[in-house]
């Protein structure tokens, strides 16, 4: 579609109750990231309210006509789904405006492929836009769905504004101030104060120091985390999500967070803002991070569970039991059934879902481990389960015809649930589709690790209905993690992990071997469950970084990959954490045995270069003394290094001789590879979770989140002015 052109959604195809839109871009650095929102409004082109705004921390509504799915990594970049049941759009709403947001000073004219896309339930592509002209605009409406003569239709729009997500909101209906942007101020002038202290040496903590420079970011944290979309009501922090010291938590990322209400007897002073719900979303509620002290007189005692693991002995029982307590959670906790199905075509209905179904095939009659179904007036959405756990592969005979049983009898889709990763322009399974056939079926794979993601996200921070759902939700994460479940996630790098291994310690592994390329693809499974699970884990989002060209092909990218590896060696990943001033880059050097866990900081754009030093060593003050620090320099040399115990004392060290301009400070970790291809304790994946949580733990969160950076990807900042382009 080209800008301004309009379609209407009946003539792409039938049944089109349930559409998933995309918004897609790449950027040549790979950081190249935006934040996506939805506003329903009403013929007047408003909201109706708050609860019409729907953004990363209000992402779902309760009637299930809308729901942001997150971001999914592709060949090109992180592409952002929105799934809309349209039958559960409110009658007085007529238009569905879709747009995206970039942090502080990017810009979208920075980002290459911006695009939109609609599919239908089957996940077949319907529409494409592409938007070629973005420019220097910080906010882009992409497009908006809207009713015509009870017809849903769809318009290209492509309208940036200047003014970021700030100007847009205001636009429709979204009253917003600028407070946050206040008190990030306060909080900046106060470190630099305490930096002038330090520079003058004085102790720290000592005067207007780091106390009250500590005092100052949090009443930041507090005002930013007050802060929503609507009115002044407060939006509380997401539990459980740790702050960098000095790192702002904004509301909304791009959008000033609105003017909170003053102590009428005082106004010179800002009063403390105490934490309360936001009025974009319903109260919700989420287990305490730490659990109350239990009443058991031994530690040998355990907790009555909901779903006991340990008596499970065979494969088959593993794969009973967990079918049977992910569908029955499904079918009891509406948030969660919802997440799970969404993405997949499902309306906003009635979920039901059965086990030990009979359905007729042939000869012998087939029993799919489950059957998902949701009812929505009168319509019904069904889909079969087959689940594999304890890494036990999916068969492509059994899913085919289950595929097959879908088509005759009407179903939407066909979901492999399994401990293995999918890859995209890698399926787990080939299928065959009969093209003749008018009635589509769609093929979904969801691992085992999504689900726990998901279930963690829900219930320690963004919150479910009632405290029983947030139990059940707990219970099914706990089975889900015990030993004996099965349903650990992608566990094992494949029959080639070992030879591979030899081969480059031998030197003979030649480039072209398909082994290497059965490697590339595991490690890319197993990056992509490192950042689900630290996902979860931090209430943010934590991506896989792809640099590829534009239009590459993912087999071509990983051949590419597989190549890399025959001639040096190593796997490489890149990883981007919301809230942090870098990306967390991966090495696993299969010569040395070693892994390699760094992150880059760029260097203050203001300031001098030993200030900028000594502030880096304070805040690795708790950062183990191993922490390698090396100084990044203008053109292809390298800077000083040296590790922090050697640093500590003198910080200048990491100034070059020959004055050569200091671009950043890269820092890095190093720890021993296990050399098994499983989870054990000496295996290659245990080795990998546990270098990401040491560095991260111990290094990232260390580092002030505000540090200024070049290409401005992943940095939440408040917008200023008003206006569009």
């Amino acid at each position: 579609m080209v800008r301004g052109a309009n379609v209407g959604l009946a003539a792409l195809g039938e049944g089109i109750g349930s559409v998933v839109l995309s918004l897609g871009w790449s950027s040549p650095s790979g950081e190249g990231d935006a934040d996506v929102s939805v506003l329903l409004l009403n013929a007047d082109g408003k909201v109706r309210g708050d609860d019409d705004f729907y953004f990363y921390n209000h992402p779902v509504a309760a009637d299930g006509s809308v729901q942001l799915l997150g971001k999914t990594p592709g060949a090109d970049g992180s592409e952002d789904r929105i799934s809309f049941d349209l039958e559960a759009v409110p009658a007085d709403v007529e238009r569905v405006v879709v747009a995206a947001s970039r942090y502080g000073d990017a810009r979208f004219g920075d980002l290459d492929d911006v695009r939109l896309t609609l599919a239908d339930g089957s996940g077949e592509t319907l529409l494409r836009f592409a938007v070629d002209d973005a420019g220097a605009v910080s906010a882009l409406i992409f497009g908006e769905l809207y009713r015509r003569a009870g017809e849903w239709k769809f318009r290209a729009v492509g309208q940036g504004y200047a003014s970021g997500l700030a100007g847009l909101a205001a636009d429709f209906g979204v009253d917003i101030e600028d407070d946050a942007a206040e008190v990030e101020a306060e909080a900046a002038e106060a470190e630099a104060a305490a930096e002038a202290a330090a520079e003058a040496g004085e102790a720290p903590g000592s005067g207007h120091g780091a106390a009250s420079v500590e005092a100052t970011r949090q009443e930041a944290r507090e005002g930013a985390a007050g802060a929503s979309a609507s009115g002044g009501s407060p939006v509380p922090a997401p539990p459980g999500a740790p702050v960098a010291a000095g790192a702002p938590v904004p509301a909304l990322a791009g959008i000033p967070a609105p003017r909170g209400p003053r102590d009428a007897a005082d106004s010179s002073e800002r009063p403390a803002r105490a934490a309360s719900r936001p009025r974009t979303a319903k109260k919700k509620v989420v287990l305490p991070k730490a659990p109350k002290k239990s009443l058991a007189e031994n530690d040998t005692w355990r907790t009555a569970r909901l779903f006991p693991a340990s008596a499970l002995k065979s494969d088959r029982e593993r794969e009973t039991r967990a079918t049977s307590v992910l569908l029955s959670v499904m079918a009891q906790v509406p948030e969660f059934g919802r997440r799970l199905t969404a993405g997949y075509g499902a309306p906003a209905g009635r979920l039901e879902t059965f086990t030990e179904v009979s359905l007729p095939h042939g000869e012998s009659p087939r029993r799919p481990d489950g059957v998902i179904r949701v009812e929505r007036a009168g319509k019904l959405w069904t889909a079969l389960v087959e689940t594999k756990t304890n890494g036990n592969a999916l068969k492509a005979e059994q899913v085919q015809a289950y595929m097959d049983i879908a088509a005759r009898r009407g179903y939407e889709a066909v979901l492999t649930l399994s401990n293995d990763v999918a890859l995209e322009g890698s399926p787990l399974v080939e299928v065959r589709t009969d093209g003749r056939r008018k009635h589509k079926v769609a093929l979904w794979h969801l691992s085992w690790a999504e689900v726990a993601h998901q279930a963690q996200m829900l219930i320690r921070h963004e919150g479910v209905g009632n405290a029983a759902h947030a139990w059940l939700l707990q219970e099914l994460l706990h089975y889900l993690q015990h030993e004996n479940s099965g349903c650990h996630g992608f566990q094992n790098m494949g029959a080639a992990w070992v030879p591979v291994r030899r081969a480059i310690d031998e030197e003979t592994l030649c480039q072209g071997d398909p082994r290497a390329l059965e490697v590339v693809e595991s490690w890319e499974r197993l990056v992509r469950q490192v950042c689900l699970r630290l996902g979860g884990e931090l209430g943010q989002k934590v991506l896989p970084v792809q640099r590829s060209r534009r239009g590459a092909d993912p087999r071509a990218r990983r051949e590419a990959l597989a190549d890399q590896l025959c001639t040096d060696g190593r796997l490489h990943a890149e990883v981007r954490i919301d809230g942090t001033p870098g990306v967390l880059a991966l090495v696993a050097d299969l010569r040395t045995q070693k892994l390699r866990t760094s992150i880059e900081v760029d260097a203050p754009e203001q300031g001098y270069p030993l200030s900028w030093a000594k502030r880096l060593i304070r805040q690795l003050a708790a950062a183990p003394a191993d922490l390698h620090v090396e100084t990044l320099v203008e053109g292809q040399g390298t800077g000083p290094r040296g590790t922090l115990e050697r640093l500590r004392p003198e910080p200048g060290d990491l100034l070059p001789k020959d004055g050569a301009q200091i671009t950043g400070f890269r820092l890095s970790l190093f720890k021993g590879m296990g050399t098994g291809r499983g989870n054990a304790e000496t295996g290659f994946i245990r080795s990998v979770d546990q270098a990401v949580d040491r560095f991260h733990a111990q290094v990232v969160t260390a580092l002030d989140a505000r540090t200024p950076r070049r290409a401005a990807a992943g940095t939440a900042a408040a917008a200023a002015g008003s206006g569009t382009a």
